[in-house]
């Protein structure tokens, strides 16, 4: 996985900003098709580069996330990964399994990692926190992340009320999201075609 993206580093490296470039423009002479000469006519090595560039870009955009990086979202959602996973990316309306506990400081709201089952929802259908349901379409079955959720995109700035079991959380507190994506029902390989049916 680290050779791939040292590799995909290197591509961007050597295709540098002129992958990025314009084409050479095409013109149409009597009956013939040529290639009009300016000065963004494309060379060979210049068409490498683009698509280094191509293959580069591509491949980091479907790079596993690496453990112990940390990314802060515009919206102020930030997240450090604890473990990485190789597995798909859910799509978004399709049904996800997550494990995860919650805390507003020290004070524990939820825990789901102790639970024989996981937690299942569909990505993107707002049955999360706003800050949870941002980041779950950036995992990969297998990743663990601690989310670290402004209240704005938590509970608001009403909080919740305590309830039978859970406690009170005050408005606009933080809340720290520890999940991990533990399966997609839709894109894993079927235990009969695992194990075989003998």
């Amino acid at each position: 996985m680290r050779v791939l993206f040292a590799l995909a580093l290197g591509l961007a490296a050597m295709a540098g900003t002129e992958a990025f470039s314009a084409p050479a423009t095409f013109a149409r002479s009597s009956s013939s098709l040529s290639m009009a000469k300016s000065s963004t006519d494309v060379a060979r090595s210049d068409f490498l580069k683009q698509v280094g560039g191509m293959i580069a870009a591509s491949a980091l955009a479907t790079q596993p996330a690496f453990a112990d990086e940390t990314v802060a979202l515009p919206s102020g959602v930030s997240y450090t990964i604890t473990k990485s996973g190789d597995g798909p990316i859910p799509d978004v309306g399709e049904l996800c399994a997550i494990r995860f506990k919650a805390f507003v400081g020290d004070t524990k709201i939820d825990d789901i990692f102790e639970t024989p089952e996981p937690y299942y929802t569909r990505v993107g259908s707002g049955g999360m926190l706003k800050g949870v349901e941002e980041v779950i379409p950036k995992m990969r079955v297998g990743d663990r992340w601690v989310l670290t959720i402004p209240g704005k995109l938590a509970f608001g700035p009403k909080g919740r009320p305590a309830s039978a079991g859970k406690p009170r959380i005050p408005g606009d507190a933080t809340v720290v999201f520890d999940v991990e994506m533990v399966g997609l029902p839709g894109k894993e390989p079927e235990l009969i075609d695992l194990i075989g049916d003998d």
